[in-house]
C-alpha cells in the first residue's frame, strides 16, 4: 500500500542529494508506517537514520510558533487578528507598517521585506499579495516572547511537549549524535544547524520524524484535550482575506490550508479541502488530512527542495500521492 510513497521519497532523496530520509504515517491515531533510510551525513562512517534521529525542520518550525500565536489570541493577549500591527510594534516604523495587521503577518500577506543591508522595505500593500519572507516570523516571535514574558519554546514545553511526552523536540544549541546534519552542497561535508539560543528566533528546531508526526496528530485531534480545540482551529483554518489572484496559497497561522486548489499552493489539487501542511527548506513536510484521519511526516536533510524553479510540482505531487493512497 505504501510502496509508491516510499519509492517517491527515495527517488527525491537521491535526486536532491539528501543523505537521509524518514517517513512516518499515522492513520486513525495509529502509526501504520515508519520508514528510515540513509545516514546522518554525507561523510564516511555517519550514523544511520533511525527512529531517534532528529532532523532540523527549518521553516516547519513556524507551525509551532503558530500554535502559540493562536494561544495568544485565545487568551486575549492579542485582541484580534485584525488589530493593527502598529499597536504591538511601537518601535517599528509606523508609517511603513501602515495598515498592516496581525492577520497579514501570520498569513504571509504583509508585503514587508528585509533588504540585504538590514533595512525594512515594503514590496506591496498589506493584503494585496503573498510573499514568503522572514521578517514577519522574527516580528511575531519577538511579540509572543514579550507578551508571555518568556521564550515561546518554554511555553510549548510546559503546555504541550511535556503533556504529550515529547523527548525529541528541541531548539538545539549544541551538536549531539542524534542530530542529523544538513547538506548545503553535496560536494562538501554536511554540518550541524544549531543556534546560539533556544528562544525560537533561529532556525534550530530539531525533532524526530515520529514526534513530528505526533505534532500533526495533536492538531488533527483538536488538541487531544491538552490544547483547547479553539486554539487548534485558529491555527489550521484559512485566516487570510480573499486575494484578487485566486492562484495564491491560503494560510492559517503559517500552515498552508487547502481551500480551493491553487497553482501556487504547495498542496496538490487532489488533496481534500480542509487539509493543511507545513514544510521547511531542509526537506521536512508535515501533511494533515482530516477527511482521511491521516498525518504524514517526511524528512530529508538537504537544503533547498528538489526541482529548482519547478519545486512546487514535486511538493504538490507528494501530497497528491498521499491523497491517492488513502482515497476512499
Amino acid at each position: 500500500m505504501f510502496q509508491k510513497l516510499i519509492s517517491y521519497l527515495e527517488e527525491i532523496k537521491e535526486r536532491n542529494h539528501s543523505s537521509g530520509a524518514a517517513l512516518v504515517i499515522i492513520k486513525d491515531n495509529k502509526i501504520v508506517l515508519e520508514h528510515y533510510s540513509g545516514y546522518h551525513s554525507n561523510t564516511a562512517n555517519s550514523r544511520p537514520v533511525d527512529e531517534s534521529s532528529q532532523f532540523n525542520v527549518a521553516s516547519a518550525r513556524k507551525s509551532y510558533l503558530g500554535l502559540v500565536i493562536a494561544y495568544a489570541l485565545y487568551e486575549g493577549k492579542i485582541n484580534s487578528l485584525d488589530d493593527l500591527a502598529a499597536q504591538y510594534f511601537e518601535s517599528f516604523d509606523q508609517e511603513l507598517l501602515g495598515k498592516t495587521t496581525i492577520r497579514h503577518l501570520v498569513t504571509h500577506s504583509h508585503g514587508l521585506h528585509e533588504a540585504e543591508d538590514g533595512t525594512i522595505i515594503r514590496e506591496f500593500e498589506p493584503g494585496e499579495g503573498w510573499a514568503y519572507k522572514g521578517i514577519n516570523i522574527l516580528m511575531m516571535t519577538e511579540l509572543i516572547n514579550k507578551l508571555y514574558g518568556k521564550r515561546f519554546p518554554e511555553l510549548l514545553e510546559e503546555r504541550v511537549f511535556r503533556p504529550l511526552g515529547f523527548k525529541e523536540t528541541f531548539w538545539q544549541t549544541e551538536p549531539n549524535e542524534k542530530l542529523v546534519q544538513v547538506i548545503d552542497n553535496p560536494n562538501e561535508p554536511a554540518s550541524y544547524t544549531v543556534g546560539l539560543t533556544n528562544d525560537g528566533m533561529e532556525s534550530n528546531l530539531h525533532t524526530s520524524a515520529r514526534e513530528f508526526a505526533l505534532w500533526g496528530n495533536l492538531h488533527l485531534n483538536n488538541g487531544q484535550q491538552i490544547v483547547p480545540k479553539e486554539v487548534i482551529q485558529l491555527a489550521t483554518q484559512v485566516q487570510n482575506r480573499h486575494y484578487k489572484n485566486k492562484e495564491l496559497p491560503q494560510n492559517g497561522l503559517f500552515w498552508y490550508v487547502q481551500d480551493t486548489p491553487a497553482l501556487k499552493s504547495e498542496l496538490g489539487e487532489r488533496v481534500p479541502k480542509g487539509s493543511y501542511q507545513i514544510l521547511g527548506i531542509t526537506g521536512p513536510t508535515l501533511l494533515v488530512i482530516p477527511e482521511y484521519n491521516l498525518v504524514v511526516a517526511k524528512m530529508f536533510n538537504k537544503r533547498y527542495n528538489y526541482g529548482g524553479s519547478n519545486y512546487l510540482h514535486y511538493l504538490r505531487e507528494f501530497s497528491n500521492i498521499v491523497a491517492d493512497t488513502f482515497f476512499r
